[in-house]
């Protein structure tokens, strides 16, 4: 009888008695044999994050983008959202497509940022982060994690379990950031000095995993742009939000990291999502 599983696919690492299987691009999952002893596959799937938006002429900053969705099974490790560990899947001898999805591409001039890509593995579906929009350019992006605005509307929502709504905007001249697997976005500052009112909203916070056998922090949302100061800040893969004279920053690859928004410019650019990725853990020996 075979003990435990064996399978193939994607970048093969290994921490102990566990064999990691690393997904950093779309592919296929193969279970050739299912241990008796185990034959849990544990994972991370985490979607693509949304671009941020570019605030366009007037003196007003775009919103950072949402993170990309997250969800988690390994060591009883929480998935996004502040929801509880999920239940890791039982193995079963086929091929397992595996879909890791790209982030939204950066956007420039007055236009709202573009919604990332969802991620899949098996039964297990992550969604791609919110957008975040320009000045004008309406309310947040929904997604695993909302997409910050840069206008005073309704912000991106995120997904149960999965990310962290965006921050608010109730004036002044700055985008608000996008919503984090592990936290809130942070709210375009209106405070009573000019510089408080450009100030954009920090990206939400990411979550941390150790499921490749150290602990590697990941779908933060992207900073709101900050017209005239430097924009919000960003962690776990997202990126800063820009200013009137510099771009949103894009998330990290593989991070599942929201883009950072850009203040007004007509023609500065919005961050680009940072890509997902799917890691899944099983016990070889």
């Amino acid at each position: 009888s075979i003990n435990f599983t064996e399978a193939t696919g994607g970048t093969i690492t290994f921490d102990g008695d566990y064999a990691i299987h690393t997904f950093t691009s779309s592919g296929t999952f193969s279970v050739l044999s299912v241990g008796i002893d185990d034959s849990t596959l544990d994972y991370l799937v985490i979607a693509g994050a949304g671009s941020g938006g570019a605030g366009g002429t007037n003196a007003a900053g775009g919103g950072g983008g949402g993170a990309g969705g997250y969800r988690a099974s390994w060591n009883s490790e929480a998935s996004g959202g502040g929801g509880s560990s999920e239940t890791g899947l039982t193995a079963t001898v086929q091929n397992y497509t595996v879909t890791v999805g790209g982030g939204g591409a950066s956007t420039s001039g007055a236009n709202n940022g573009i919604a990332g890509s969802d991620s899949v593995f098996g039964s297990i579906t992550s969604v791609g982060g919110g957008f975040g929009t320009r000045e004008g350019g309406g309310s947040g992006g929904s997604g695993g994690s909302g997409g910050g605005v840069g206008t005073a509307t309704t912000t991106g929502s995120g997904t149960s379990n999965q990310g962290f709504n965006a921050g608010e905007k109730t004036g002044g001249s700055a985008g608000s950031g996008g919503g984090g697997a592990g936290s809130v976005g942070g709210n375009a500052i209106l405070g009573s000095t000019a510089t408080e009112r450009k100030t954009g909203g920090n990206g939400g916070s990411g979550v941390a995993s150790t499921i490749t056998g150290s602990s590697v922090s990941r779908a933060g949302g992207g900073g709101g742009g900050g017209y005239a100061q430097t924009g919000g800040s960003a962690s776990s893969g997202g990126g800063r939000g820009g200013n009137s004279s510099e771009n949103g920053v894009a998330g990290t690859v593989n991070t599942g990291g929201g883009g950072g928004g850009r203040a007004g410019s007509s023609s500065g650019a919005g961050g680009a999502g940072g890509s997902g990725i799917v890691i899944i853990r099983y016990k070889y020996k």
